[in-house]
Formats: structure tokens, sequence, C-alpha cells
């Protein structure tokens, strides 16, 4: 019986090597990563706009008698308006996502969802983005503003969203320009 030659095998290898003591970050596909939504928006727009015309015509006639005659033509038109939108938005928020890709760069692309029932009041988080290893924090968790080309999406459904709600009247006169 003859042996063939013998082939020594790595036990290392270093994409998947995890040191025994160390940070628990996450840097690979699977990983898990807390994000801290905190977002805070606010939007304000004013628009004050006058306009004025007017036109007049005057003419005089006199005779020698000392009575007069006089005829007077005038019209004039002016209008004002002003208009003022401002809105905010607040949402804080912590949720769990997973690597879904480590990018050739380095980063991590992200996606985690989560879907809360309280009383038949149904809401959700849905986010994804990339994210730079760098700026995940050695409790493991980062931040929503260091998220490029995020998408958070906040929906709500039940009995007080659905309150929240203008009615179907206001709906309708909002689409004509009514309201």
């Amino acid at each position: 019986m003859t042996l063939g030659p013998a082939v020594a095998a790595d036990l290392f290898s270093a994409t998947e090597h995890r040191a025994l003591v160390g940070d628990r970050r996450a840097a690979r596909q699977g990983d898990i990563v807390t994000i801290l939504v905190y977002e805070n928006s606010s939007a304000s727009n004013t628009a004050d706009t006058s306009t004025s015309t007017s036109f007049s015509v005057q003419a005089n006639v006199s005779v020698l008698d000392a009575r007069r005659n006089g005829a007077a033509l005038g019209a004039s038109d002016s209008y004002g308006g002003r208009g003022r939108i401002q809105r905010t938005g607040r949402l804080l928020a912590q949720l769990s996502a997973a690597v879904v890709e480590v990018m050739p760069n380095g980063d991590l692309r992200v996606a985690g969802e989560q879907r809360i029932d309280v009383n038949g009041e149904k809401t959700g988080i849905r986010l994804d983005g990339r994210v730079r290893a760098t700026d995940i924090g050695p409790n493991n968790t980062v931040i929503s503003s260091r998220l490029a080309d995020a998408h958070i999406d906040y929906t709500g459904d039940g009995f007080i969203t659905d309150r929240a709600k203008p009615g179907l009247i206001p709906r309708i006169l909002a689409w004509l320009g009514l309201w």
C-alpha cells in the first residue's frame, strides 16, 4: 500500500478570523449592529406678495358763465397675499440591523426592520443604508446621521392613526385646491 504526499491544511483564515478577546463590532455579512435613530427635521417657507395698479383720466371744461363741467374716470386694483408653511418632525428609536453586504471599499450595507403592535395600533420602522466600519462605536452602535444613502420609513396603522388623518370632505377640497 502506497501513501501519497501529505497536504497540510491551514487552520487560520484571515477572512474568518475573530479574536477571542476584542470588540464585537459588526464587520461581516450577517453581523448585527444597533442603529440609534435620532432624526430631527424642520422646514419653513414664507412668501409675501403685493401688487398695485392704478389708472385715471380727468377732464375739466369751463365756459365763460362760470359754470364748470367736469368728468373723471378712474380705476385701481391692489392685491396683497401672505403664505407660510412650517413643518417639524422628530423620530427617536433604536433598531437592530443586519449587515447585508460588505462593499469593496470596506463600507457595510445594513438593513433592518421592526414592527410593534400595541392594542391594535401598529407601527413599523424600516431602515437601510451604508455605514463605515470606523463609525461603529465600541458598543456596536452607530447613530443614524452616520448612515450614507439612508432610507428610514416610519409607518403607523390603527385607530389613532386613522383619527389623525383628515376626513373625506377636507381631502376633496384640498385636492380641488380649495382648502
